[in-house]
């Protein structure tokens, strides 16, 4: 080739580790320096020692989900605080927010599905003998339920003196302790959608056929995405609808124009 020469292995091989040196040790100014990117960004394994080119992604999706998981459970506890004000407008934009966090947390999961079953095996021997069921955020979460069910009760419907059916039937008037009733249930909700999203991530990389999960049974974990935190506000929709189904057994006239006619 004339006026150079063609790439070599060695010369590959060092552009390569140039690359790794910048990503993980960029030039820092006060926007860096704010958000601590270099300590950030150390939190990974290094490069070099990835066990396959999946490893960085498993890294940072799973610490990135446990930062959310920090964020919301920071966010819950003002929640909390707002209910024991009753400063119903700050509970429901806050659980705007952590409902949006939510939907991210689930979304993000959908980027582990690009790895290969394989790649994700070898991944998971890097764990020991750790499993997700021991994310410190997420079992944090499951801890704040009974909280705000607490601040809920006392604020927005002892103090009120309602039940949880005058909020939604016999009393309903889309007042402050509906709609925070409803903050919780769609908490409730996309809670249980991220833990189902979950089980088909695990599905679909390992497999739902295995004998155990690090010694956890697959059925625990499907249990766990049928779980409620607040169940009370789940089971009045049931009771409205044997109530107001009452009527479904009379005999009622048509209100379609065929029968009218006829």
């Amino acid at each position: 080739m004339l006026g150079g020469r063609g790439p070599d292995e060695k010369g590959t091989k060092m552009q390569k580790e140039e690359y790794y040196a910048r990503i993980e040790a960029p030039d820092m100014r006060d926007y860096g320096v704010y958000l601590q990117c270099d300590k950030l960004l150390a939190c990974q394994k290094p490069l070099s020692g990835m066990v396959n080119g999946d490893e960085l992604q498993f890294q940072i999706v799973h610490q990135v989900e446990e930062l959310w998981m920090k964020l919301i459970a920071y966010t819950l506890v003002d929640v909390i605080g707002f209910m024991e004000e009753r400063n119903t407008h700050r509970v429901v934009t806050l659980m705007g927010r952590v409902h949006r966090l939510m939907r991210m947390m689930t979304t993000q999961l959908d980027l582990l599905e690009t790895m290969s079953p394989k790649e994700y095996q070898e991944i998971r021997l890097q764990l020991g003998n750790g499993s997700g069921q021991e994310s410190p955020g997420f079992k944090f979460l499951l801890r704040m339920p009974p909280d705000l069910w607490h601040a809920f009760k006392a604020h927005y419907l002892d103090a009120a003196g309602l039940t949880i059916e005058d909020i939604y039937d016999g009393k309903y008037d889309h007042g402050d302790s509906y709609v925070v009733a409803e903050a919780l249930v769609e908490f409730d909700e996309l809670f249980q959608k991220f833990r189902a999203n979950h089980i088909y991530l695990i599905q679909r990389s390992i497999g739902l056929g295995s004998k155990s999960l690090k010694g956890r049974p697959v059925d625990l974990l499907q249990a766990g995405a049928r779980h409620r935190f607040f169940p009370d506000l789940w089971d009045i929709r049931a009771e409205m609808t044997d109530r107001w189904g009452s009527q479904y057994g009379v005999v009622r006239d048509s209100i379609s124009k065929h029968d009218a006619a006829e």
